[in-house]
């Protein structure tokens, strides 16, 4: 019998987030993010519920050609752009748009041979620093991609650095279109949190959104609201099952560096979950898991291979009994994920891209 971990992407959750970020913008088209394998989920299993969407995003040359492999014919963009004057060729090839943002990547374009011409992204960096030009020198970089016969058309985007946060996007947007306001070209301009938080300001501002997280059922600005009050759906869930029972006598302590002492008889489950599966190291005692569907808090430390439970709510729960990490528990039950993520101090992001490849996944 193989080891009772499993992820289960949950399909009809990935189709349900979709349509919530079109109900946010309706009138944009979407970008369905799926970088990083689509966050830990598997570009392959993702697929057939965000084709839907209008184009995908991603980084890597490699999963562009997965998504081409799986018959997709629509736009396929190059958030982070070309890394070397030969991906060129392949975005001919395989009809890639992709961003633009810094001189060398014009450079490599204006060398280029090709005979269908490129549409890029020309990006400015309106405080992210991290790729983009700056506001005064993004025309001139305009007028030099223009003037390339390499260049099809020029569509402008930007990233907010705090749309989930309170300083909000009102400076990143203004100096945006100060300088965009007289050009041609679609707009690409919100990340997930500002396609949920500021909808209503950024109503006609984009022609294309570019929702990354919230597909995946993680709230944006987590902990300050939850998935649920975006009315989003866990994408998710990571289970086992408990392999092992202990029974504690107050003074007893569990697991490496004995870092958590019983103040009482209590009952342990070790549940078959470590950070070799991708579950945090830092997770503290009192992390949330379900076990059953009923929640419990993790004791000691996290090894490499086991956590231990506290079933003192759970007394009925014994060897074999369903233990849900993050995502959705029997009985209807929800562990969000980003409760986890909190408790580990990071973000649901690095919990999904995190999972190991020793953890078998399937599609619900």
């Amino acid at each position: 019998m193989p080891r009772p971990i499993l992820a289960t992407i949950h399909t009809a959750a990935l189709s349900h987030n979709l349509a919530r970020v079109r109900t946010a913008a309706p009138d944009a088209r979407v970008w369905a993010v799926v970088k990083a394998n689509a966050y830990g989920h598997g570009i392959e299993r993702v697929f057939d519920a965000l084709r839907s969407a209008d184009g995908f995003a991603l980084l890597d040359l490699a999963e562009a050609q997965r998504l081409r492999a799986l018959d997709w014919r629509g736009p396929i963009l190059l958030l982070e752009g070309c890394f070397d004057a030969r991906d060129l060729e392949l975005c001919s090839r395989l009809g890639l748009w992709h961003t633009i943002h810094c001189n060398e990547q014009i450079d490599m374009l204006a060398a280029h041979k090709t005979q269908l011409p490129h549409r890029v992204f020309l990006k400015m960096n309106t405080g992210m620093n991290r790729l983009g030009f700056k506001p005064e020198r993004f025309r001139a970089a305009w007028i030099r991609l223009n003037a390339l016969p390499q260049v099809e058309e020029i569509s402008l985007m930007q990233h907010f650095p705090d749309a989930d946060g309170p300083r909000g996007i009102t400076a990143q947007l203004q100096a945006f279109d100060a300088v965009t306001h007289d050009l041609p070209g679609e707009r690409t301009l919100s990340n997930s949190a500002a396609i949920l938080r500021h909808a209503g300001v950024l109503a006609g501002c984009s022609d294309w959104i570019r929702p990354g997280i919230v597909l995946y059922g993680s709230a944006p600005d987590a902990p300050a609201r939850s998935a649920a009050d975006w009315g989003l759906q866990p994408t998710m869930t990571l289970s086992s099952r408990i392999i092992g029972l202990q029974q504690l006598a107050a003074g007893d302590t569990v697991g490496y560096g004995s870092s958590f002492t019983a103040d009482g008889p209590m009952r342990i489950g070790v549940v078959a979950c470590g950070y070799a599966d991708g579950y945090p190291r830092h997770c503290p005692t009192g992390t949330p898991v379900l076990v059953g569907g009923v929640r419990c808090r993790m004791v000691g430390r996290v090894s490499m291979d086991m956590i231990t439970v506290d079933l003192t709510p759970v007394p009925a729960a014994g060897m074999g009994s369903e233990v849900t990490l993050w995502g959705r528990g029997p009985k209807g039950a929800v562990l969000p994920i980003d409760e986890v993520a909190q408790a580990a101090d990071t973000v649901g992001y690095e919990l999904m891209c995190a999972v190991a490849p020793r953890v078998p996944v399937v599609a619900d």
